[in-house]
């Protein structure tokens, strides 16, 4: 066995993994990886060798475990759920008091608690690192974010801070907090990048059938509004998605492939805690059920001869070029509503579970390496760091001033889409969202009524104190 003593260990050498290690090579620190599949190994070990990177593959777990500095700093780059308990119980056995493992994939927070308290009681540091990015980022520069004690973050600090993407000098990483406050705050990235996936595609199904537009104009279109302020990550590979060509016919790839949304989870995570947690996600809950529904594709065939789309008036009422400019600015709308429902819940998160989140250095992190970097989080941070209490980015001076610049143009665009029957549920959900948010008095006066008449469930009053019943019968 090799007496070469490495600084960083990595488990999982899928593309994501040695991207990752190899990123880490290149900033100068020593790295092992280690992956049962030989072939993977050695893929590893000829880029490294080929770059000049001090870094190596093996299958042998002995060998990794012992080429490793003390104390150790592993991480694990492997599916969430049990291959995570799995690697984590066959290291253990070689593992010493002080060793740190790192879990930076896509785990369900409550399973990070779990495992810190269990590492923890035999002396090893465990934390969870969100990592955005892709395994593009993961080679040029994620945005990572790490939870737990913040000694298990100190002995990272420096590896991370050097592979993290940099957003003038500054890198995408930052500490989040203690136990699981890093996978938690990946959630709701996610769920976010849900919502901004969704609004995106809807406005893409508006441009083709509420305009005509063809997919060379949508790719300027796309390319032009990511140069302003719609400048974002999604927008730019949108933009270059409808550039690529069918190998198999002359058509725009896009357009062959298939319409059925897959998951991975973790969009459903966030809306279901959301919900633990009282927290209304309009938007990112219907990217989520729009997922779910792309699913019934049979059926929805079925459904479309039984009741075909009679448009109440067609593209020719509109005028493109304006309707173009109305496009660019509800899409804008919806961004923000994302974005601040999932900044909203992180609010109530962190009070919830103790995180003590700071929420204008998670905005800063996000602005570079991860799936929703955007120009716009350069105003969320500046709206946290003026008021760092901030419960809701809705309610930012610096946020309200850009949302009326461009709700009117959000509501033309849902009357438009619901008079040709386009389905554009995420933008609907947005105006309902902002509406309901800044409507001092709702409705569900009645609902308590309601409820207070079949069930006894009881009301308050809006002029006096205290709990009331009425016998409404």
């Amino acid at each position: 066995m090799s007496e070469k003593k490495y600084d960083f260990g990595l488990v999982g050498l899928g593309v994501m993994g040695r991207n990752f290690i190899l990123n880490v090579a290149e900033n100068k620190f020593s790295a092992i990886g280690l992956d049962m599949d030989a072939e993977k190994a050695k893929a590893m070990d000829d880029e490294a060798s080929q770059h000049g990177f001090d870094a190596k593959g093996t299958t042998s777990k002995e060998e990794f475990v012992q080429s490793l500095k003390t104390p150790r700093v592993i991480m694990m780059l492997v599916p969430a759920g049990s291959p995570v308990d799995s690697v984590i119980n066959d290291l253990l056995p070689m593992l010493e008091k002080g060793d740190l493992l790192i879990d930076g994939g896509n785990s369900f927070y409550t399973d990070t608690d779990r495992r810190e308290k269990y590492l923890a009681e035999k002396g090893i540091h465990f934390m969870g690192a969100g990592v955005s990015g892709g395994a593009k980022g993961a080679r040029l520069g994620p945005s990572i974010m790490p939870g737990g004690p913040e000694e298990s973050w100190q002995m990272v600090k420096p590896i991370f801070e050097a592979v993290a993407a940099k957003v003038n000098g500054e890198p995408c990483v930052t500490y989040i907090g203690p136990r699981s406050s890093g996978n938690y705050v990946k959630m709701v990235h996610n769920g976010i990048e849900y919502g901004l996936m969704q609004l995106i595609s809807e406005v893409y199904d508006f441009m083709k059938r509420g305009l005509g537009i063809n997919i060379q104009q949508m790719h300027e279109t796309f390319r032009k509004w990511n140069d302003g302020k719609l400048h974002s990550f999604l927008m730019e590979i949108t933009a270059k998605i409808f550039t690529k060509k069918d190998e198999y016919s002359d058509q725009p790839l896009v357009e062959m492939i298939l319409d059925k949304g897959k998951q991975k989870g973790t969009g459903k995570w966030t809306s279901q805690n959301a919900m633990d947690l009282g927290v209304p996600l309009m938007t990112i809950d219907m990217s989520v059920n729009m997922r779910e529904i792309s699913a019934l594709k049979d059926e929805r065939i079925q459904a479309e001869k039984l009741y075909p789309v009679k448009p109440w008036k067609t593209s020719l009422s509109l005028d493109k070029e304006k309707t173009l400019m109305l496009l660019e600015d509800a899409l804008y709308f919806a961004y923000i509503i994302s974005y601040s429902q999932g900044l909203s819940m992180l609010a109530n998160a962190s009070e919830e579970y103790k995180y003590n989140l700071n929420l204008a250095e998670i905005a800063k992190i996000w602005r570079g390496g991860c799936i929703i970097r955007a120009a716009l989080l350069e105003d969320f941070m500046q709206a946290y760091r003026q008021q760092p209490g901030l419960r809701n980015p809705l309610l930012s001076p610096i946020i309200a001033e850009k949302v009326m610049q461009v709700q009117g143009a959000a509501r033309q665009i849902a009357k438009d889409s619901l008079d040709m029957g386009i389905v554009m549920p995420c933008m609907l959900a947005s105006l309902a969202y902002f509406d309901a948010y800044r409507t001092a008095r709702l409705p569900l006066n009645l609902v308590q009524a309601q409820r207070d008449f079949f069930g006894s469930h009881t009301y308050e009053r809006i002029d006096r104190e205290g709990i009331f019943h009425t016998e409404w019968e």
